[in-house]
């Protein structure tokens, strides 16, 4: 499974939506308004999860994990 689900697709563990309808396509937390951009921003700037997490009560912990999660795994696959 990817990690963005396009309008149309049908899957019950979307991660993130790109819907050109929802901040003109660009890709949120599945069923909020929040970028995923911003979770990033925020562990760049040094900030903990939970820090993200109060700024954005919407996203739960398990989706913002799994989004981090799904992201390694696509960018490191296998690699040993």
């Amino acid at each position: 499974m990817g990690l963005e689900h396009n309008r149309g697709e049908t899957a019950t563990d979307n991660l993130i939506d790109r819907n050109p309808e929802i901040l003109g396509g660009t890709p949120v937390f599945a069923g909020t308004r929040v970028p995923v951009r911003v979770l990033l921003e925020h562990l760049e700037a040094g900030d903990r999860l939970d820090d993200f997490l109060n700024d954005f009560p919407s996203v739960s912990r398990e989706h913002a994990v799994a989004v981090l999660e799904s992201a390694v795994a696509e960018l490191v696959g296998n690699a040993h």
